[in-house]
Order: structure tokens, then sequence, then C-alpha cells
């Protein structure tokens, strides 16, 4: 045994020697990569639990692109140093990818959209938004799919091609909305009243924002009443509050005032036909 292992030392030293380097070389690869992904995912961990404008999805994606981009790296590295030819492997990757796209064009697609709207970050968890014929809050963000859900509880999964398709309104990320509150009060009633019935609204509710300042307006002269509204800015947590609580304050302000809401009315002329 010892005699065969000296003759396969005399007659292939070269080769061994050159195995057993690209062996260390393979193997300090894997060790860099290895220690190059884990920064790299370290790195994109912190900026998500610091809030660098960046989502947790999108760090949990770019942590799971930089791994495999850094497991195709050293493979393609480690073949080249055992003298594979990578540029017709990489080649028939190619092929083989563009067949996979058309096969699935829809579902890449999806996945196209899922990753453009995760790096513009038009919406996050927890943000209410509206988009085409469904509105929610949203509850999860995926490469295929936008899961949200409605007021009254309903699941809503919606490709991310078709979000990405369409105009979103996002109600939740300006952190402040518009609340228009308005009320019809008869012809013959004052509209001075009114008006200060509102201002007088308006200087009771705290909650509503300074800047910008609430308006009170004469909105419209409709045919059956006057309407008078008041247009104010309120933070996004008391919004549905507020505009719940005041509705039914201006009803009572403006009865207690003497003012009148009007029914809607027709004034009827019967004129009788020429003798």
């Amino acid at each position: 045994m010892k005699n065969e292992l000296l003759n396969l030392w005399q007659y292939h030293s070269g080769a061994i020697i050159g195995l057993a380097k690209n062996v260390l070389v393979s193997a300090a690869i894997i060790i860099a990569g290895t220690a190059l992904s884990r920064a790299a995912r370290r790195l994109v961990g912190r900026a998500v639990a610091h809030g660098l404008y960046m989502d947790e999805t999108v760090g949990s994606l770019l942590r799971v692109v930089i791994r495999y981009a850094v497991f195709i790296i050293c493979v393609i590295m480690i073949l080249n140093i055992f003298g594979v030819n990578t540029a017709s492997l990489i080649a028939l990757l190619g092929a083989a990818g563009v067949a996979i796209g058309l096969a699935l064009k829809d579902t890449l697609g999806n996945i196209a959209a899922g990753i453009i709207l995760l790096f513009l970050g038009s919406y996050r968890r927890g943000e209410y938004i509206e988009c085409g014929s469904f509105s929610g809050t949203v509850k999860d963000i995926s490469l295929f799919t936008t899961t949200l859900e409605t007021p009254d509880g309903i699941f809503i999964s919606a490709p991310n091609s078709c979000i990405w398709g369409s105009p979103l309104k996002n109600y939740t990320r300006n952190g402040r909305r518009r609340m228009e509150l308005s009320v019809g009060i008869a012809y013959s009633d004052p509209v001075d009243t009114a008006l200060q019935v509102m201002r007088d609204i308006i200087a009771a509710e705290s909650r509503f924002l300074k800047d910008p300042a609430p308006q009170v307006i004469l909105q419209s002269l409709n045919d059956s009443s006057v309407t008078i509204a008041i247009r104010a800015w309120a933070s996004n947590q008391v919004y549905w509050d507020i505009y719940w609580e005041q509705i039914r304050n201006i009803k009572a302000k403006i009865e207690e005032a003497g003012l009148h809401i009007p029914f809607p009315q027709q004034d009827v002329h019967i004129i009788p036909p020429a003798k």
C-alpha cells in the first residue's frame, strides 16, 4: 500500500498538488462568500431595524437575493477553478431562463410588479389603500400578491400586477386627512347664524389641526336648502372619531340655534287650461 502511494505521488504529484490548491482556494471562496453574505444580510437587518426608508418585506427580499446571488457567484468561481466551461453553462441557464419566462409570463409579471412595489414603497403593512375596485388595510406584501383586509373584515388577495397597473390611493401615508362636514339649512334661515354655529363647533373641537386652518364656507345653493360646510384637517388616528361625533353635534347645534334642516321639496304649480 505504501509503495502504491509513493508511485502515485511520484507520477501524479503535480496533479495532486494542483487539486489540493484548487480545493483550498474553493474552501477559501466558500468561507469568504459565507462571511460576505452574512455581513451584507446583517447590514440590511440593521437598516430595517433603524427604519432607513426600508420596509421589513423589502429587507427580507434583499436578504434572500443576497444569499442566492453570493451562492451562484461562488459556484461559478469554483467551477471555473476546476476547469469547467462556465460560459456555456451560463448560456444554457440563460436559454432555460428565457423558456421558463415565456411559460410563466403572468407569474413573473406579478413577481416583477411585487419587487417594484416593494422598492418604491408605495404602501406598507398597516396602511389603508384603495386601488381599482377594492380597498382595505394592507396585511401582507409578497412577491406574488398583496393581502388586504376591508373595514368589515373581508379578506382580499390582489395580484401585484393589478395594483401596479392601476392608480393607487394611500389614505395613511401623509398622516393627516381633510374632512368635510356639511349641513343644509332652509332658505328662510339666516346664513350668518349658521356660519357662526359652525365656527363655534370648530373652536370647541381641539383635535382639529391648526395648520392648515379650518374653514367654514357656504358651499352651494341647492333646490331645497343652502349647504354650509366645515373643511378641517385631522390626524389619521382620530379622523373617524371626530367625523362621527361632529356629524351628530352639527345636527344638535343647528337645531339648538333655531335653524331648520329642510326635507327635499318641490313646488308644483297647476295651471288650469284656458277656456
